[in-house]
């Protein structure tokens, strides 16, 4: 069954795959760090917020704010499905300025391993656009 793209539906699937994932506990291990995601032009709702927090190497996802966090995100809603989708680069889109990056882009350098396994411990997942 499908469901709709950052509804609390998908973040509660991805939060089981994210941490049932051998790669993504191996890539997340000693990373602590806050990621405030926006997405804009979100369709029938605007903007919105999700956040991506590893404490301690372990990964959680969620919709909504979190509090301080080190890196702040923004990106329109097209950009926002084709990185989910896994057809465009998190690195090439933030040299496009696709998406824009506020914060410690020390600790966003620091988690190319772990985008390069998010996806695919992700892509089972079914989802509506």
């Amino acid at each position: 069954m499908a469901v709709k793209f950052q509804s609390d539906e998908y973040f509660v699937a991805a939060n089981d795959a994210l941490q049932n994932d051998e790669d993504v506990t191996k890539a997340a291990k000693g990373h602590t760090v806050a990621l405030q995601v926006t997405t804009t032009d979100f369709p029938g709702e605007g903007s919105k917020k999700s956040f991506i927090k590893i404490d301690k190497g372990v990964i959680t996802v969620g919709p909504g704010e979190i509090e301080d966090p080190d890196l702040n995100i923004t990106q329109d809603y097209q950009v926002a499905v084709l990185l989910d989708k896994g057809e465009l680069n998190p690195q090439a889109a933030f040299i496009e300025g696709k998406i824009k990056l506020k914060g410690n882009l020390i600790k966003a350098m620091a988690l190319q391993k772990l985008l390069a396994v998010i996806g695919p411990a992700t892509e089972h997942i079914e989802r509506e656009y």
